[in-house]
């Protein structure tokens, strides 16, 4: 099951405190996304919880291996762990995720205007294509009609 906390707080904006923690924590959870095995662990605990063993088994490294990216998975607070004496059970917690759109949000005005620039230029390019289409159109029938055998 899938772990969802909730993480929005009212904040002062003075708290300086407070924002080099949301930092600190952004710094994390980015950290954390940076890697491919990381990133392919909470696919796979998207799907469902599962034990450590498990997810071992799907990559090409050691036990140890996979532990110590679930464990800066956990700094993170992207994955929760719950023991029973060796075995440790993984499942997705999407609250640091949540946070870290919020964060990549503010930016997409950025990627918006993008979008409207692109599509205006397909559109530019759009109406070039259509015009020069219909001035081949126009040029092929004069042709005909010059060559055409007069009566």
């Amino acid at each position: 099951m899938m772990n969802v906390k909730p993480v929005l707080e009212i904040v002062n904006d003075d708290d300086a405190a407070s924002g080099a923690a949301e930092e600190a924590r952004l710094d994390l959870v980015f950290a954390a996304l940076s890697d491919p095995i990381r990133r392919r662990v909470l696919q796979e605990l998207d799907r469902a919880p599962q034990l450590v063993s498990e997810l071992a088994a799907l990559f090409d490294i050691s036990l140890q291996g996979v532990s110590r990216h679930i464990q800066v998975l956990v700094r993170a607070g992207l994955v929760q762990q719950a023991r029973s004496g060796r075995i440790s059970r993984c499942s997705l917690d999407v609250g640091p995720l949540f946070d870290a759109a919020l964060w990549l949000n503010r930016y997409s005005k950025y990627w918006q205007e993008q979008f409207g620039l692109l599509g205006a230029m397909l559109s530019e390019m759009d109406a070039e294509k259509k015009l020069k289409k219909a001035k081949n159109n126009t040029k092929t029938k004069r042709k005909r009609l010059k060559t055409a055998p007069r009566k």
